[in-house]
């Protein structure tokens, strides 16, 4: 009886041994880990292959582990996920949570996007719904594939269905018809290519004629603004002096034409009627003179010295 009591004392003590053996194992490790801070990230999709002791890396780098995986207690759709990281980690406001996951089924927490300068986050710069700093969830990876996945094959149905629309037996014969004509625009083309060449031929000739009639008039622009540039000033002066002499020549006209005023006053006043009367004069005595050639002629020399000449006496 007694034998049986003192195994029952070592079974417990060795018990008891245990137990604090793997308490100080524990705090050891803790200890090595260091002070940790715990947040909440909330994710809307599946978190299959994240599991508690899942690993937490920022930018790569290990920097703590899940700690619980549980539903939320606001709305069931979401899924919270506590993970303890490091307290020199710097989880600034910008920072975001991906799942990262693999081939192999297992997934890590991804945090990356935190900003210089930026507040830390903690329950005075964010939510804390369930008495943890909330990180902002981010699709990532094959997640998002995933995710999207749906979207996709629907888009894709729905491309399939526009297909099966255009390719219908009613649009064959037009996609046939549009083919034909496609190939005989083709050999089309093809006859008219020599043709083409030919004139394209020209068009480079005819570009090159252009180009140097642009060169000619260029040297002929260059030679106008060099003889305007130098002999322009001289032909300038020239053209001033020939203005003043004409200038000059119509003020002299002028002033023959103030002096020969008079003349021409008297020339009107005096001097045209008393010709203009002797014409008159000239025209009364032509007049009169061909009166009295008529008359010789007529008459004879007797009509001018008295009376009319007596007919000639005829004896019986």
């Amino acid at each position: 009886m007694e034998t049986r009591a003192n195994h029952l004392w070592v079974g417990l003590i060795t018990l008891v041994l245990l137990a604090a053996l793997a308490a100080f194992i524990i705090w050891i490790a803790r200890l090595g880990q260091g002070q940790q801070n715990e947040y909440d990230i909330f994710y809307k999709q599946s978190v299959s292959g994240l599991a508690n002791g899942s690993q937490v890396s920022f930018a790569g780098v290990p920097v703590g582990q899940v700690s619980e995986i549980t539903l939320s207690e606001d709305d069931p759709e979401f899924v919270r996920v506590r993970v303890k990281v490091k307290e020199d980690v710097p989880i600034l406001v910008g920072t975001t949570a991906t799942i990262q996951a693999s081939f192999t089924g297992v997934s890590t927490i991804l945090l990356d996007g935190a900003r210089k300068d930026a507040p830390p986050i903690t329950c005075e710069t964010t939510a804390c719904p369930e008495g943890a700093p909330v990180i902002p969830p981010k699709d990532g990876g094959i997640n998002a594939l995933l995710n999207n996945a749906p979207l996709l094959l629907e888009r894709l149905a729905t491309l399939t269905e526009n297909l099966n629309t255009l390719l219908g037996p009613e649009n064959q014969d037009q996609i046939s018809g549009i083919l034909a004509n496609t190939n005989r625009l083709t050999d089309e083309l093809a006859q008219a290519a020599p043709r083409l060449e030919g004139t394209f031929t020209e068009l480079e000739g005819a570009l090159k004629e252009a180009g140097e009639a642009l060169d000619a008039f260029e040297q002929a622009t260059k030679t106008t603004d060099q003889l305007l540039n130098q002999e322009g000033p001289a032909l300038a002066a020239e053209l001033r002096g020939t203005l003043a002499s004409a200038n000059q020549a119509a003020a002299s006209l002028a002033s023959t034409l103030e002096d020969t005023r008079p003349a021409a006053r008297v020339l009107r006043e005096t001097t045209l009627p008393a010709a203009e009367a002797t014409l008159q004069d000239l025209r009364t005595t032509s007049r009169s003179l061909r009166a009295i050639t008529e008359r010789l002629e007529n008459e004879g020399v007797g009509a001018l010295i008295g009376g009319q000449q007596l007919p000639e006496y005829e004896p019986e």
